[in-house]
Formats: structure tokens, C-alpha cells, sequence
């Protein structure tokens, strides 16, 4: 695709979107193709605005400059969306190939794995784990994910399981058929089948007050969520799901974010994905 620069409020070049797409992959190891040009004008044009600077050249300079909390706005305008199922394949890759594997060993006198999803939006996270656990797993084995927000208004979302057609239309045909039906009450829409809610405990949790929860998980899902905070707040968060997770369990956080030199209870074993140490 070739890229086509347009007379625009702010002045945006193919070397400018060289140079954020470098720093966004540098720093997220996300790749941006020639496609998203026009993606990344229309989100960060906000924040040239927003910042007072005459073009995208000033805007290069400013990150550049080591503005961290900047930093934190270009990942988030550049990755922010409505919540997607299987978002960030990598983990759900990871979860099946090597989490599971441990865990049908290290839980096989239990036969129970438990996994919470913080900060699980409109649900396609958790429904998105309780997909790839099921389909992993043998039957017999008992699992629960428990699925928090803060926001009561996508909680609801979330425990109806309900979805517009263009929220599902690039899962494969074979997950869509086993694992969600037409809702009769409007076409344009599908729901999640039993299985996968029956499996999913959903509840309002400020994550800044005290956790109800008292028994350990074996996998904490925290994806995007430490963005919001500073520094001392992600380090105490951290150390509070580290207490929450069994011995060398699991922590996956969002692509844009890191544990060095926060916590130093966890070790990385994969793409934004944590093993806790003891």
C-alpha cells in the first residue's frame, strides 16, 4: 500500500509515521503497516492538539525527549480499542501451550485450575480464557475464571454474553460453531453458549480497595490496566497479585506495559507474560 499524505490540520509525514511506528514497536513490539498511516493521524492528532505543538515533527520531538507520561498517551492512543475476543493471540497461545500443560500435572490431585481476568471490560477476555481452558482441558476437571471491573455498565454486558455480528466475524468458523448460538431475540447479534458462562463468576471490583477474593489463582489476566497508574501504585498492585497467585503462577499484562523495575517478584517468560518466582 502506498502512503498518500494529505493537506491536513497538522502536518504528517511518511518519516514522522517512520518514527512512531519505530518507537511503538521499540518499545510494545507492536507492528504498525503502511495501512494504519491514517489510523495513527486520526488518533494522535488529539494529542498534537492537545499538547499545543505546531505539527507531528514537534510531537516525534517531544516523545523523544523523554516525557514518560506522554509515552503512556502515544501506546494508549495507539492501541486503545473496544475490547476484542482472543486480543493479543500470544497469550491465549501461551495459556494453552505452556500454562496448561503445567498445570494439568501441578493441579492433577485437585483437578481445579482458577483464573481471575481484572479489568475484564464487556467480557471477551474471559470468554476468550474459557474458550482456550475448555478446549484444553479435560472434561472432568472443575474451572473457574472470575471476571472483574469496575464498571457495572460493561459487567452487565459482559454477564449477558451477547455480541454484535462484527465483534465475532474474524474468529474461526470452528470456534464460532461450538461455541456461540444465533440470539433469537435480534439477528444481528450472538450469544455465548452455557458452557463458557457457567464457568465465569462476573463482579464489580475497584482494584484500589480491599479484594474480597481469598483463595489463590493459578493465572491473573491485568491487561492495560497498569498503564493508569504511577509508579508506587503499580508496584503495590503487583505485589498484591503476586499474594493472589499460587506458587509460580502466572500474571499476564497488556502489551504496553512491563514489570522491570517495578516488581521484583515475577520473572518474564514470554511476551508480556510473568511467572511469579517462589
Amino acid at each position: 500500500m502506498a502512503i498518500v499524505e494529505k493537506e491536513r490540520e497538522f502536518k504528517f509525514t511518511v518519516d514522522d509515521f517512520n518514527i512512531l511506528r519505530k518507537i511503538s514497536n521499540e518499545h510494545s513490539g507492536i507492528q504498525a503497516p503502511d495501512e494504519r498511516f491514517d489510523m495513527f493521524y486520526s488518533r494522535l492528532s488529539k494529542r498534537v492538539r492537545k499538547l499545543g505543538l505546531a505539527d507531528f515533527k514537534e510531537y516525534c520531538a517531544y516523545l523523544q525527549s523523554g516525557h514518560d507520561d506522554e509515552f503512556t498517551q502515544f501506546i494508549n492512543a495507539i492501541t486503545t480499542n473496544l475490547t476484542s475476543f482472543f486480543r493479543e493471540q500470544h497469550h491465549f497461545d501461551y495459556l494453552r501451550d505452556s500454562v496448561v500443560p503445567e498445570l494439568l500435572v501441578r493441579n492433577k490431585n485437585t483437578k481445579q485450575i482458577r483464573v481471575w481476568s481484572a479489568g475484564c471490560s464487556t467480557g471477551e477476555e474471559p470468554y476468550s480464557i474459557a474458550i482456550t481452558l475448555l478446549d484444553a482441558i479435560p472434561s472432568d476437571w472443575d474451572i473457574k475464571i472470575l471476571a472483574t471491573d469496575l464498571d457495572t455498565n460493561v459487567l452487565q454486558t459482559a454477564s449477558d454474553g451477547i455480541y454484535t455480528h462484527d465483534r465475532v466475524v474474524e474468529l474461526p468458523n470452528e470456534i464460532l460453531k461450538h461455541w456461540f448460538m444465533r440470539n433469537k431475540s435480534s439477528p444481528n447479534h450472538v450469544k455465548v453458549k452455557a458452557p463458557l458462562q457457567d464457568i465465569i463468576q462476573f463482579r464489580q471490583l475497584n482494584l484500589m480497595n480491599e479484594w474480597a477474593m481469598k483463595i489463590p489463582f493459578d493465572v491473573i489476566f491485568c491487561r492495560n490496566v497498569l498503564i493508569y497508574f504511577d509508579r508506587e501504585t503499580k508496584t503495590a498492585l503487583a505485589k498484591r497479585y503476586a499474594k493472589m497467585l499460587t506458587s509460580k503462577s502466572w500474571l499476564f499484562i497488556g502489551h504496553s506495559e512491563s514489570l522491570n523495575q517495578i516488581c521484583g517478584e515475577f520473572k518474564l517468560v514470554s511476551t508480556t507474560c510473568y511467572q511469579k518466582n517462589t
